[in-house]
């Protein structure tokens, strides 16, 4: 009997990868590729659309050469793709801009302006569920709006790098529920878009692409199918957000799962069965499927800090340098062993790209607070890793006062390569972390929609059934102790530099 197989692509900040899936979990062939940001001018993050659709096409045909090598054929391809990525395209399908990232954070006099024009903002949060944020690509439109008429006159559409890539495959130009709801223009609980922002913007509804469901499919391209060598009108499933397919992947999909992923950035998750938003503005809330809604935060800085301070440290310890000897979390982390838990009182709060959630103040700065002459580059390390799991801590909390406690957390990312720095994160929650068996999320999350949509899986429900845990920390009792006290010195020093964060930001931007 022939198995069924299914594809899932995902599409990231700077880079792609495409991994073939068995629907329980196990998979047959795998295709990365890799790409750059642009930064044309200070503040800007951006992908050549075009670089993104060749790396996407390079991973397909990779992958397809290997599965008829094997003599195996694919079922269909699902997508997954980073969220909060906007593009602005002429009437001929010309790109205006480039692919505008949540990195991007050119549109900070925007989002003032939209506090100052809506006063409330919270009001624009509870409807769409995202905090006024230069991360969202509604304020990216406002951002042409304020500073690039000339751009927006000329600009007929406006998407995500989901939906070009999709009108690649397909030819069909839509979005799903997914990444539109985390545009910050989606309207949760009308389910279209939100017609008083596209009004303030000066669009038009028609220049934004259908809402369709995570589920919905359509035919691959005799064209693609040609240049890829995938068959002719196999399925592809248009998927959803990157972040939101990890608690799918990870088989954290049933009310009290709460996800942690820390690659890059960070997040917290939690999936529930109706849109929640917080009273304070902290959390966001986006669609999964058609009945199930992903509440969390995210935080800036996760990983990215690692490479920043190995980079910084390579002058004293040069196998730093050396990436062929082992990835970045292995090495770092073999450093920050060799320092106790709670650094020695050293405490990191990470904000070298500013704060997103809980807190979503892009002036927020990092510091080293109790620096003394006692302490090595191994502390420095260690509360490099504290930090962030400090971040992630303060996100779970506010999480839990919205969607209520966890009864399991669940973990994913490049992260898991540390077995420090999990055991650092379940000290800090002082609760059991649990790291699954499957450790390519959105990709294998992306691939369970497809086994969906084809009858393959009574629902994405049933990941929880299969994905069996790998390891299981547990905390220890001193050094969650340790941390639990020091936590309260890193929420203190947080809050009482506030003014200082303002004033620090605004004289870095001149």
């Amino acid at each position: 009997m022939t198995e069924l197989l299914w594809i899932g692509i995902d599409i990231g900040t700077t880079g792609v990868r495409a991994v073939c899936y068995r629907p329980d979990g196990t998979s047959v062939a795998a295709a990365t590729r890799q790409y750059g940001l642009n930064a044309p001018h200070p503040g800007w993050a951006e992908q050549d659309p075009a670089d993104v659709t060749r790396a996407a096409m390079e991973v397909l045909r990779e992958l397809s050469a290997t599965l008829t090598a094997k003599g195996l054929r694919p079922d269909g391809l699902a997508i997954s793709t980073a969220f909060h990525t906007g593009i602005a395209y002429e009437s001929d399908w010309r790109p205006v801009t480039g692919v505008m990232t949540w990195a991007d954070m050119r549109s900070g006099q925007a989002v003032q302006d939209l506090k100052g024009d809506f006063g409330d903002v919270l009001a624009i949060y509870r409807r769409t569920g995202c905090p006024v944020n230069p991360i969202y690509p509604m304020t990216k439109i406002a951002w042409m709006r304020r500073e690039r008429p000339d751009l927006l006159a000329k600009s007929t559409r406006f998407g995500s790098i989901k939906d070009h890539i999709f009108r690649v495959l397909t030819g069909e130009w839509v979005v799903d529920r997914s990444i539109a709801s985390g545009s910050g223009l989606y309207n949760l609980f009308k389910a279209e878009w939100d017609r008083d922002l596209i009004a303030y913007l000066g669009i038009t509804p028609d220049s934004l692409p259908p809402i369709v469901s995570t589920s919905h499919s359509a035919p691959l391209t005799p064209a693609v199918a040609t240049a890829t060598g995938l068959p002719a009108g196999l399925p592809v499933v248009i998927g959803a957000g990157d972040g939101v397919l990890v608690n799918v992947g990870i088989g954290a999909v049933r009310q009290g799962q709460m996800s942690c992923t820390i690659g890059s950035s960070g997040a917290v998750r939690m999936l529930s069965a109706d849109p929640l938003t917080d009273p304070k503005g902290r959390t966001w809330c986006y669609n999964l499927t058609d009945s199930m809604w992903v509440q969390g935060g995210a935080i800036n800085n996760g990983g990215i800090i690692l490479g920043w301070l190995r980079e910084r440290l390579t002058q004293a310890h040069p196998e730093m340098a050396d990436t062929a000897s082992g990835d970045i979390y292995a090495m770092m982390t073999r450093c920050a062993a060799g320092a106790p838990a709670g650094s020695g009182g050293l405490i990191m709060l990470p904000f070298l790209t500013g704060e997103r959630a809980p807190n979503w103040n892009a002036d927020a700065r990092g510091i080293l607070f109790g620096l003394t002459m006692g302490h090595t580059n191994e502390h420095i390390v260690r509360a490099v890793l504290e930090g962030v799991c400090y971040r992630m801590h303060s996100v779970a909390v506010a999480l839990a006062e919205v969607a209520g406690p966890a009864r399991e957390i669940r973990v994913s990312g490049n992260f898991t390569h540390s077995e420090l720095w999990i055991q650092i994160l379940a000290d800090i929650f002082d609760r059991e972390i649990t790291v699954p068996a499957v450790d390519e999320g959105a990709a294998f999350g992306a691939a369970v929609l497809g086994f969906v949509s084809a009858g393959v899986l009574p629902d994405i429900s049933a990941t929880g059934d299969f994905i069996a845990s790998k390891t299981i920390y547990t905390p220890r009792s001193a050094e969650a102790a340790t941390y639990k006290r020091l936590f309260g010195i890193y929420e203190r020093v947080y809050w009482n530099l506030l003014r200082e964060f303002t004033d620090i930001s605004a004289f870095q931007n001149g």
